[in-house]
């Protein structure tokens, strides 16, 4: 079972996390200093919350969601069911209907036949495990890659690393064929669907992207650690599944960019964001003899020299390709239009133009999906159960509160991003906030991610958590997991087509470290059991959670006076620019930011101004006063919004902060600019800095006082 020990904290990886959804960047923790910081009191209304959460009802909640078919568009009773709770705890609760292109897995192929004739054959398919009873459901869900393509092809391949464009420029530079060859990526780095991209736009004809266990941390069966389900290695058979669409040109239906999908919407072409070529993925057992094969071949994985490139595996990671080696593959897939389902519900609040959104996606690549997402998804429905004791006591919210269960998140946020393209002029004039928990317990380290303005809120309300049972509040393990650092958005989970709509946002979660076991990201075993029994033994991380996540709400929504923190922005938007000449600063080339550097110097005399308008009001008592604040508050992000986006990719429309063109996850600051300098482009980097430069005034004259 996953043992909690507050002092074993060194090296700490938070890793896969759903197409988070899933970060598959890697973050590496040294130890922090212990730390001693009280629990904080609880008001009455906190302490009613923290009261009715049950990890007993939780289980219950777990057990229904990981019981049942739930691949995106294909569950309505599960929405319904959502919607069902939500309704019993006092929510005004219905479900929103989307009409979506999507596609499932028909039947693939895959096998390798050596110089030699001889054939390897791998099974494709995950281990039937008598003790975990969904990955013999009938109806399981095979491996596959969510909007792959349909397709065949054999030809010699070539191992291209994590398979990001910097991999792709190394094979080109060391003289490896690719035109017309197979891709073998491993996971981990940029999300899957650029591997893919990347591979495309070299010409090669298909690609297999495997699992590795250097990214397990610790915890491997070379460390002598027995596999799941006897242990908590990663079971060898095991296989991510996800989706390979672009997701750093626009998510959402790839057939309605920009528009919410109904069954009479006009359809853009899907190859804007959706491969060409066939992809299917495997375990590390399927990929050891694939790998071994290229032994000898090309250039030697060492020698290659990019970061990750070689892993844990007894294979020398070499290039190849290896003469007369080659690789067939035939993926099938359905294409169809189907409609997928959003649970929503409403409280209304004392100022209904204001209104914090909490949300979770409710879709699984698995029947299970325990940790991703239905950790969350319990959560959500205990959330609704401790607000409706407040609500029954005749408590009301300043602010409205929309809980939202979104369908289709897997495939590319889906149901979130048709929702908010929907609702934009509604959101536009009341979004405050939008709290996202998605994997909301793989282990017991929590971790955030969060624009600036909740920084302070979101750390102070740490401190009223008592973490996991223990005499140690969640500030306390977050300091010390994660360095006192809170993460900048990027993408892969639902938060994104709000942030990029100008609305403020947190993603939480709480993650294994590098000697936890191991979380079998959408794979079939990550299930009720391995959650009872290794993940999160008792609930009491999913107990933490909701508590964390139902005294945040109540704190943004609760009180007249919303609790944000304007000054971290500048603090932290001078780091951004610190990072930017960093970047400048390491090359031959130029550009003139003094502009930038201005106008961010008006931005943080903006944000002085209204903290002092803030303290003013609160001194005062004055309720008008504060309501300007507020709305100050709520709006000023709308500023960062750029009209026409980022080039290429005009979705992505915030200009101080998005995922990487080519991680898809992890964040860029001032990306217009930084990407436009690193591709040499000068001419469009200084485009970006006006546009940067105005998009930031724009904020500071909205704060103005």
């Amino acid at each position: 079972m996953w043992l909690y020990s507050p002092t074993l904290l060194v090296g700490a990886l938070v890793l896969d996390r759903c197409q988070a959804c899933l970060h598959e960047h890697d973050f590496t923790r040294s130890l922090v200093k212990r730390q001693n910081t009280p629990l904080s009191p609880l008001t009455p209304d906190e302490q009613v919350l923290v009261d009715a959460v049950s990890n007993t009802t939780i289980d219950q909640w777990s057990y229904y969601y990981t019981h049942g078919y739930h691949l995106a568009g294909t569950n309505l009773s599960m929405a319904q069911w959502t919607a069902d709770r939500w309704g019993e705890n006092g929510f005004d609760s219905s479900v929103v209907s989307y009409y979506v292109f999507l596609n499932y897995p028909v039947n693939k192929s895959l096998s390798l036949t050596y110089a030699n004739g001889s054939v390897f054959q791998p099974s494709l398919e995950e281990a039937v495990l008598d003790v975990d009873e969904t990955t013999s459901y009938p109806n399981r869900v095979p491996t596959f890659h969510g909007y792959s393509a349909s397709g065949s092809a054999e030809a010699e391949y070539v191992y291209v690393g994590r398979g990001q464009q910097v991999d792709f420029d190394r094979l080109k530079e060391l003289g490896v064929p690719l035109e017309g060859k197979i891709a073998l990526a491993r996971y981990g780095g940029p999300f899957r669907g650029l591997k893919v991209k990347n591979a495309q736009e070299s010409g090669m004809i298909g690609a297999v992207i495997f699992t590795d266990t250097q990214d397990d941390g610790n915890v491997t069966e070379a460390n002598g650690y027995a596999a799941y389900p006897d242990g908590p290695a990663r079971n060898p058979s095991s296989v991510q599944r996800g989706s390979v669409q672009f997701l750093s040109t626009y998510p959402g239906d790839p057939t309605t960019p920009g528009y919410p999908s109904k069954e009479d919407s006009p359809r853009a072409d899907r190859h804007q964001v959706m491969p060409r070529i066939p992809s299917i993925p495997i375990s590390y057992v399927d990929a050891i003899p694939i790998l071994a094969a290229l032994d000898g071949y090309g250039t030697d994985g060492e020698a290659v020299n990019r970061t990750r490139w070689v892993g844990a595996l007894n294979v020398s990671y070499s290039t190849g390709p290896a003469p007369g080696a080659k690789i067939s593959m035939s993926n099938l897939m359905d294409d169809v239009y189907t409609p997928i389902w959003n649970s929503i519900g409403i409280i209304n609040g004392t100022n209904s133009d204001e209104t914090i959104i909490i949300g979770n996606h409710r879709d699984a690549w698995i029947v299970g999906g325990a940790a991703d997402p239905n950790s969350g998804s319990s959560i959500m429905v205990e959330l609704s159960k401790a607000f409706g004791k407040l609500l029954a006591q005749g408590w009301k919210p300043s602010r409205n509160i929309v809980l939202a269960s979104w369908d289709a998140e897997e495939y590319g946020l889906v149901g979130s991003t048709e929702w908010v393209e929907e609702y934009i002029p509604w959101l536009t004039e009341t979004a405050v906030s939008y709290l996202n928990i998605d994997v909301g317990a793989s282990g017991p380290f929590p971790y955030i991610d969060a624009t600036p303005e909740l920084h302070t809120i979101a750390t102070d309300v740490m401190k009223k958590v008592n973490w996991m049972d223990t005499n140690r509040n969640m500030y306390n393990v977050w300091y010390e997991y994660a360095g006192g650092s809170i993460g900048v958005l990027g993408s892969g989970s639902d938060y994104t087509a709000f942030v990029h709509n100008g609305v403020g946002a947190i993603d939480m979660s709480s993650n294994p470290g590098d000697t936890d076991p191991v979380y079998h990201y959408h794979s079939n075993f990550d299930s009720y059991h391995w959650m009872t029994t290794y993940g999160d033994p008792g609930f009491l991380a999913h107990k933490s959670m909701t508590h964390y996540l139902a005294l945040l709400a109540y704190n943004l929504a609760g009180p007249e006076r919303i609790q944000f923190n304007l000054p971290n922005w500048a603090k932290q938007m001078d780091t951004y620019y610190d990072d930017l000449m960093l970047t400048i600063n390491s090359t031959s080339d130029t550009l003139d930011t003094s502009a930038l550097r201005s106008a961010l110097d008006e931005f943080a005399s903006s944000t002085t101004q209204v903290q002092a308008l803030d303290d003013q009001a609160v001194a005062a008592q004055d309720a008008a006063l504060t309501r300007l604040v507020n709305h100050k508050y709520r709006d000023f992000q709308r500023g960062f919004v750029s009209q026409g986006g980022l080039p290429n990719r005009e979705f992505y429309k915030h200009i101080i902060f998005a995922p990487g063109l080519d991680t898809g996850y992890a964040p860029t600051t001032f990306p217009g600019i930084t990407e436009a300098f690193e591709a040499g482009n000068l001419t469009l980097a200084a485009e970006y800095v006006r546009k940067t430069v105005d998009a930031i005034l724009v904020a500071a004259n909205i704060l103005k006082t």
